[in-house]
């Protein structure tokens, strides 16, 4: 190995260490971290500011890894540059309890961002890390201190590119002119069924130029020089985000398996390996094989590392003693701390206001948390006036003012749930994004990759049912919130009323565990006020007892947002007939599990076995609440064109019909 310089012995490292990992686990993909080997290490070694030591370090530059599925690539650089990331790890890819599983989890492994796997999600949370990023500069960098000037760093595939949500993605980063992403695009030309031509034939550069970015071609992939060269150009611009289109071989040094699309999602096989150990100059008897002028190179990263952060730190000093308050209030928020008298001003709503739509009363809820919270930005798929997410006073992020909290998403809303888990994951920072529930269906994959990470993001969807009226049913959720319901380390809400509304968003606030999907109304709503009520901030209970019978009761009747008051009016009807009836308000199904029995036993007393529950959508899953002498008033059909009051009368959201499934089951 005399013969080979540094940069190619460590290049040529990273691809046999993946290739023997894919092997041993016979499960992955080799191709992409042996294409995309120097690319990956022209940028750790010679552009990434981070330190091994510290994978947290506020101003560390981020990485992603956008093509997930090669994640050898970005494990075997962990291991060379000292993160706790060790041989036996190596060894152990894809294995149970490994924190080298088989895409990159935010969390699992140390040096990870975030997770990715799903196509396209990585390329769209770089843009909410890179959103954070300015924003958080421009919140508290000040004149000689320029505590945030980190970049975001992707490594993108065919794949990403094909998926709707980069386009979109692309698309905002552009308008936003993010100058601190600098994505490399592994360009490879193959895909699991074969070559990309069959189906990816598009001009990708003009693509990009066109949304607005800046754009360069590296020709050969293995030119380390002509790499290092095109990000040195995309750190220069600093008004446009920049994509460098890197042409590689997809399982470059496989003799028999170089620019096949076998390579791609398979191991190489046993005497393919060797070939091509042999190829790139290795003894192909050695498995697993770190040259000691490999370990020495990449272990300069630590020491280099620490310096990096060692200067920042004298940097942070000093901006702390300048700039005492600025600093309390990063470290206060950084380490998911809350503020003092957040709580003082959260509105609160009486019979004097009648009745109020929750998504109105999650507006005034916003507005009295958000001056408490100034890292808290977030807004809406083109729907701010419907939704009511506007953080009033503040600006738009905007290029002229990227200290501006309230973020204009367009009609993207795949793209929006990825970025607002880009902005979750930065330390210090809350995101949130909205639209209509109906809605939620194109953001379910990065709702669910909040929950894989409990990220404190948050998802507010209002017009939540066949209430939203005349738009009909391509706009009436129906299965959607059951949906959300079944996701593991998701916690939805849906509120009775204003007050429940604010109380969950004091929840949401103090809640660490995951993500946040409010659902909101479109319909106005009573404002469930006076003694006759108990308190909305049992909400934190997931279920309670909202308004008790005077004596025994002999039926429960649940339900949760606004069908709510539905039951109430059916409460009274019953007691006029002398019927007992007990009311339950069911906002969340996941904070009333995380409940002790005891508690559960008194909301739901074994002995009454009557049971009602009445939710305006499917009733899939209120079962386990009823018992087998209960009834469930829901929507398993789609809804209709109509205004809001006669469609809850067609489909039976009425007291009269409550009442009349109460009486059904009492005989």
């Amino acid at each position: 190995m005399a013969n080979q310089d540094i940069d190619l012995l460590c290049i040529n490292t990273i691809r046999t260490l993946a290739a023997d990992a894919v092997q041993k686990a016979n499960s992955g993909h080799p191709g992409m971290p042996m294409g995309a080997a120097p690319m990956a290490h022209v940028l750790w070694t010679r552009h990434l500011n981070y330190n091994p030591k510290d994978p947290t370090w506020a101003n560390r530059d981020r990485f992603i890894l956008s093509a997930g599925h090669g994640c050898m690539l970005q494990y075997s650089l962990l291991h060379l540059t000292g993160y706790a990331v060790t041989m036996d790890d190596i060894k152990h890819f894809r294995q149970l309890h490994s924190i080298t599983p088989g895409h990159p989890e935010y969390g699992l492994t140390p040096g990870i961002e975030i997770t990715t796997g799903p196509l396209g999600q990585g390329f769209a949370n770089g843009v909410g890390v890179a959103m954070a990023q300015k924003y958080l500069a421009a919140h508290y960098n000040r004149p000689d201190h320029n505590l945030f000037d980190y970049k975001v760093y992707v490594i993108c595939s065919d794949g990403d590119l094909m998926e709707g949500i980069s386009s979109e993605a692309a698309s905002i980063a552009g308008h936003l002119k993010l100058g601190n992403m600098i994505y490399l695009y592994d360009d490879n030309n193959i895909s699991i069924e074969g070559s990309t031509e069959i189906t990816f034939t598009e001009e990708v550069n003009g693509r990009f130029e066109a949304q607005g970015w800046h754009v360069q071609t590296v020709e050969d992939g293995n030119d380390v020089e002509a790499i290092d060269k095109a990000i040195k150009n995309a750190k220069e611009e600093t008004e446009r985000p920049s994509i460098i289109k890197v042409r590689t071989k997809i399982a470059y040094g496989s003799p028999h398996k170089v620019n096949t699309a076998g390579a791609h999602g398979s191991p190489l096989g046993e005497d393919e390996v060797r070939a091509t150990k042999e190829f790139l100059g290795f003894d192909p008897d050695k498995k697993f094989f770190v040259p000691d002028e490999v370990k020495e190179f990449y272990g300069k990263q630590i020491p280099e590392g620490k310096e990096k952060q060692s200067v920042w730190d004298k940097l942070y000093k000093s901006y702390q003693e300048k700039f005492a308050s600025e600093a309390a209030e990063y470290e206060l928020f950084r380490h998911n701390n809350m503020p003092d008298g957040w709580k003082k001003d959260l509105p609160v709503f009486t019979s004097k206001d009648k009745s109020m739509a929750t998504r109105k009363a999650s507006g005034a809820a916003i507005n009295a948390i958000a001056p408490f919270f100034p890292t808290m930005i977030g807004g809406a798929a083109d729907l701010a006036p419907s939704t009511n997410t506007e953080i009033k006073g503040a600006d738009s992020f905007e290029p002229e003012h990227y200290n501006g909290r309230n973020l204009h998403y367009g009609v993207r809303e795949h793209s929006m749930g990825a970025i607002v888990n880009g902005i979750c994951v930065t330390e210090g920072m809350i995101g949130y994004g909205s639209t209509f529930l109906i809605f939620s269906d194109y953001m379910r994959p990065t709702i669910r990759l909040a929950a894989i990470m409990k990220l404190r993001s948050i998802f507010i969807y209002t017009h939540d049912s066949i209430g939203l009226g005349e738009d009909g049913t391509t706009h009436q959720s129906v299965e959607q919130l059951m949906s959300l319901r079944a996701m593991p380390n998701v916690t939805t809400i849906r509120p009775a009323d204003a007050n429940e509304t604010v109380q969950a968003w004091r929840v949401i606030m103090e809640y660490k565990d995951g993500p946040v999907v409010l659902v909101l109304s479109r319909q106005n709503l009573l404002v469930l006020d006076g003694d006759a009520y108990q308190s909305p901030e049992n909400l934190e209970k997931g279920a309670y007892v909202l308004r008790d019978s005077e004596g025994k009761p002999e039926v429960i009747l649940m339900a949760s947002g606004s069908e709510v008051e539905v039951i109430l009016a059916a409460q009274d009807m019953l007691k006029a007939d002398g019927i007992q009836t007990r009311v339950v308000s069911m906002p969340s199904w996941e904070l009333f599990e995380k409940q002790d029995e005891s508690y559960k036993r008194t909301v739901f007393p074994p002995e009454i076995k009557k049971r009602v529950a009445v939710e305006a959508g499917a009733t899939l899953g209120w079962y386990k609440y009823i018992t087998d002498e209960g009834a469930v008033i829901g929507l398993d059909r789609y809804g209709e064109s109509a205004p809001a009051e006669d469609l809850m009368q067609e489909f039976g959201f009425t007291p009269e019909n409550v009442v009349k499934h109460a009486k059904l089951i009492l005989k």
